[in-house]
C-alpha cells in the first residue's frame, strides 16, 4: 500500500464515510482506520457497534440521499462504501455521483437496489436469469404464476437478506406471499419469477474501468424452510470445471455491463446447472455473511483494505496465494424464539484457541429470534475446513455452548 494514501495534497488526512454502522460495516471501519484515513460513520440512531470505532457519527438514515450528501460536502470526504448491505447503496451511488468520486453512478445503484430494473437490464443485456413478471395486484401475481408455471418465487423487489420471498408450489399461495412480498415495500409491484433449479452458489468480485478484475466465486450453504431459502454460510474454494467458471465470469461481466455498474466491489446469487449458469441477482457492495474474511483468508489479501482502494479510485493490485487456503463460515442462528440464557465462554474460548473465529452479537440476557433471514443472525463461525463435515462438527461445538431458554442451540436444532 502507498504509504501517502491517506494524506491529500495538502496533506490532510482523508476522509472516508462508511454508510451503516451494523456488524457487517464494523470490520469496513476498522480497515479504514488500519489504513490511516479519518473514518465518517452514517447511521440512524441506536446501540450499533460501528460508532464506536468512528472518528465521527452522523445520525442519518442510509436511505436519505439528500442528508447524506449534505455531511459528505460538509466533510470533504475522498471515497464512500459499503458492506454487508443493500440499503445504503442508493445513498452511496448519488453522493459518488454529485461529488465525481469513485464508485457506482446513481442509475446503476438504482439499478441494483430495485429488482424489476435489474431483471429489466438482464433481459435487455442478454444475460441468463430465470422468466419474470412485474405484478401490482394480487390477481396479476397469481395470472403471472400460471403463465410462468409452479413452483414459482414471489418476491419484495426492494430488500435483502431474503426478506419478502416466498417459494410458491401451489395457486392457494400466491396471493398471500403477495401481500408478505408488498409488506414493508416500498414499490408499487412485486416480482413473479421461474424456480431456478440446480446448484446455488454465490459470487463476489470487484470491477474497476468496466472490467471484472477480482472475481471470487464460492459454495453457498443455504437453510431451506418450508417457503424460503436463506443464506446460512459460504466456502472456498468452489469446485466447478473450466467450463463452468469461465462461463461464470463471462455472465458475471454481462451482469456487470447490463446494470451499468463500474469501480465497486459485487455480490451475486448464481444458480448452475450443467453448463448453464444463470445469474438470479447482483448487487453493488460485497456480499455478507463473512464473505469478505473468507476472501481474506483465502485468497491472502485483506478484501476490505481492497474496497477502501477502490472507493478512492486506486488501482488494484489485488494478488493470489499460490496455495490457497480451505475456508469456511456460516451464521449462529436459533431455531425458536427465546432469550440467551448461558453463554459458556470457556468452552469457546478452547474452540477460539484452534485457530476458529467465534463472534457473538449479543450477550447472556439479550432476546433473539427465531431464524426468517440473513438478519436474525446471533453471531458467526469462520474456520480453515476441508468439508463441509469437517466445519460443520466445528459449528456443532459452537451450539453447545450457546443456551436459549436453557437449552443449547444443539439441543434446540436436534427437535
Amino acid at each position: 500500500m502507498q504509504k501517502d494514501i491517506k494524506f491529500d495534497t495538502q496533506g490532510n488526512q482523508r476522509k472516508i464515510m462508511i454508510l451503516g454502522a451494523g456488524v457487517y460495516q464494523v470490520p469496513l471501519i476498522k480497515a479504514a482506520k488500519r489504513m490511516g484515513f479519518y473514518t465518517i460513520v452514517v447511521s440512524i440512531p441506536g446501540s450499533y457497534p460501528g460508532f464506536l470505532w468512528a472518528d465521527r457519527v452522523y445520525h442519518i438514515d442510509t436511505r436519505d440521499q439528500e442528508t447524506v450528501l449534505k455531511a459528505a460536502k460538509k466533510e470533504n470526504i475522498s471515497g464512500i462504501c459499503t458492506a454487508g448491505t443493500d440499503v445504503a447503496v442508493v445513498s452511496m451511488g448519488y453522493v459518488c455521483e454529485q461529488m465525481g468520486l469513485s464508485g457506482l453512478s446513481g442509475a446503476s445503484a438504482a439499478c441494483v437496489t430495485e429488482k424489476g430494473r435489474m431483471k429489466d437490464a438482464f433481459e435487455k443485456g442478454n444475460v441468463s436469469a430465470s422468466k419474470y413478471r412485474k405484478v401490482y395486484t394480487q390477481e396479476e401475481a397469481l395470472e403471472a404464476a400460471k403463465e410462468i408455471g409452479f413452483p414459482v418465487v414471489v418476491k419484495r423487489v426492494d430488500s435483502s437478506g431474503s426478506r419478502g420471498i416466498t417459494i410458491v408450489g401451489e395457486a392457494c399461495k400466491v396471493k398471500p406471499a403477495f401481500l408478505y412480498a408488498k409488506e414493508g415495500s416500498r414499490k408499487d409491484y412485486a416480482l413473479v419469477e421461474e424456480l431456478l433449479t440446480g446448484r446455488e452458489i454465490g459470487v463476489d468480485g470487484m470491477i474497476q474501468n468496466g472490467k471484472v478484475v477480482f472475481l471470487a466465486p464460492h459454495e453457498k450453504f443455504l437453510y431451506h424452510g418450508e417457503d424460503v431459502t436463506i443464506p446460512a454460510g459460504h466456502g472456498f474454494p468452489l469446485h466447478v470445471s473450466e467450463e463452468q467458471f469461465e462461463e461464470i465470469a463471462r455472465q458475471m461481466q454481462l451482469a456487470a455491463n447490463a446494470a451499468g455498474m463500474d469501480q465497486c466491489a459485487f455480490n451475486a446469487d448464481v444458480m448452475l446447472n450443467g453448463t448453464r449458469v444463470s445469474v438470479i441477482e447482483i448487487g453493488g457492495r460485497v456480499g455478507a455473511t463473512c464473505i469478505p474474511e473468507l476472501i481474506s483468508l483465502h485468497y491472502g489479501f485483506d478484501f476490505y483494505e481492497a474496497i477502501i482502494k477502490g472507493a478512492l479510485g486506486l488501482p488494484l493490485d489485488l494478488w493470489e496465494k499460490e496455495k490457497k487456503i480451505p475456508c469456511m463460515a456460516k451464521l449462529i442462528m436459533s431455531p425458536a424464539d427465546g432469550r440467551i440464557t448461558l453463554i459458556d465462554e470457556q468452552g469457546l474460548e478452547k474452540i477460539r484457541e484452534r485457530g476458529t473465529t467465534v463472534a457473538l452479537d449479543y450477550p447472556t440476557g439479550h432476546p433473539v429470534e427465531k431464524m426468517q433471514n440473513g438478519t436474525t443472525r446471533i453471531g458467526h463461525v469462520i474456520s480453515r475446513a476441508e468439508s463441509e463435515e469437517e466445519f460443520d462438527e466445528i459449528l456443532k461445538q459452537v451450539n453447545q455452548c450457546i443456551y436459549i431458554n436453557d437449552k443449547s442451540l444443539e439441543e434446540l436444532w436436534k427437535k
